[in-house]
């Protein structure tokens, strides 16, 4: 069975203060719109519909939270560097996030998906950056590997490696297909140690295994700044209560 089979929505949460007083142990997954992160938490939970699939990317405004055990979550975050949002909607973004990601105490690690089409855009590498230095663990999922060639994962993966070996955080990445159910057992034992779940399979590569590779050129984007953090951050110190209404999603 998969580790996240029994996972099943709780709630969504618009405001710091509705966050669940009861976690223990959450997982988030972030990601740049399009990137198939609704489409990795299907797979990881084994479900169609768990997390909302939209074709309209940028509508998930909130934090939507899947219960997989008592007290323990997995936890879908809006996805970033969608240009059409309304300037509002990105300031409610970096309101929420920003201090969500930085001071959450049961926040245990951070799924950041990326195209393996492409990887480390602007908005990853700022994300990468700024979320390293809290000393939690980032686990890479390199999405629609399905997509690429061999040499083209090659290339891919000493990119990414090189990369996430200078960001001086706890990285570990893989590559991974929703449609082909490829790296699931992988993603499962990285993701089930960081919240005391067991998973049978063996871990992810480490940030340094592929070899060098000449550096990318970032591409740019649109979407809210992790790094307006600082001004929200201590709002994360009040207590959290329970969550309201289901939002919906985005691929």
């Amino acid at each position: 069975m998969p580790l996240f089979q029994k996972a099943v929505f709780q709630t969504t949460v618009a405001r710091l203060q509705d966050l669940p007083g009861d976690s223990q142990a959450e997982i988030a997954f972030a990601g740049r719109s399009n990137s198939g992160k609704s489409s990795a938490i299907n797979a990881l939970a084994n479900h169609t519909r768990l997390a909302f699939v939209s074709r309209t990317p940028g509508r998930t405004q909130h934090l939507n939270y899947f219960r997989i055990a008592a007290g323990k979550y997995l936890v879908d975050l809006p996805g970033y560097g969608y240009a059409k949002a309304p300037e509002e909607i990105r300031s409610q973004w970096e309101g929420l996030l920003a201090p969500y990601l930085r001071y959450r105490e049961a926040l245990c690690g951070l799924v950041l998906i990326m195209d393996s089409r492409h990887p480390l855009t602007e908005l990853d590498l700022q994300m990468l950056g700024w979320f390293a230095p809290t000393g939690k663990p980032i686990h890479v999922l390199l999405s629609k590997a399905d997509k690429l060639t061999r040499q083209q994962q090659d290339l891919a993966a000493r990119e990414v490696a090189t990369v996430l070996a200078t960001t001086g955080g706890r990285c570990t990445w893989q590559f991974f297909s929703s449609l082909r159910r490829l790296g699931i057992g992988q993603a499962e034992a990285v993701l089930g140690g960081w919240v005391g779940m067991r998973a049978q399979e063996a871990a992810a590569s480490p940030a340094s295994s592929p070899g060098a590779s000449s550096a990318r050129k970032k591409r740019a984007a649109i979407g809210w700044s992790a790094r307006s953090a600082t001004n929200a951050g201590q709002q994360q110190k009040k207590t959290p209560g329970k969550g309201g209404s289901r939002g919906q999603d985005m691929p």
